[in-house]
């Protein structure tokens, strides 16, 4: 494969590699959201719970205190819809680290080949500089004894 084929890969992969990190971030950045959402939820309930008792403790008619138990159980089913979509973004978070470890790997995969791929170049080029360098020598050599032999 040419070098510019290579390096195009090579760009190829680091641009994934940074996409999927990106995504990454913003994804455990939706998850500390959806988790601090949930926790204003959970303490909205706990303070109406609080405020409840209160009244409870001043006197609360039937009608009153079904009505705020009423809100209490919809909060709850807010509450336990909120945790079960908890996996959902847990499991986005963990797909997109996925996602990510593998296109880092694939991208210092193609990084270790391209430097063996000019590792290997380099030492082609240097055996050919060797050789050139050796029959050069060589000539030089046979020159010298051409000379001396023509001048004797």
């Amino acid at each position: 494969m040419a070098d510019s084929a290579m390096d195009l890969l090579l760009e190829r992969a680091k641009s994934d590699e940074q996409n999927a990190q990106l995504a990454l971030v913003a994804a455990q950045q939706e998850l500390e959201g959806y988790r601090r959402q949930l926790e204003q939820i959970e303490q909205y309930r706990f303070d109406y719970c609080k405020q409840m008792t209160a009244r409870g403790q001043q006197g609360l008619s039937a009608s009153n205190y079904g009505h705020l138990n009423r809100f209490i159980v919809q909060l709850d089913e807010t509450l336990a819809k909120q945790r079960q979509a908890a996996t959902s973004f847990e499991q986005k978070v963990e797909d997109c680290r996925i996602y990510w470890h593998d296109c880092r790997e694939k991208y210092r995969a193609l990084e270790w080949l391209c430097e063996k791929r000019k590792n290997e170049e380099k030492k082609r080029a240097e055996k050919i500089e060797q050789k050139q360098m050796d029959e050069f020598a060589t000539l030089s050599y046979f020159r010298q004894l051409q000379k001396k032999s023509n001048l004797a």
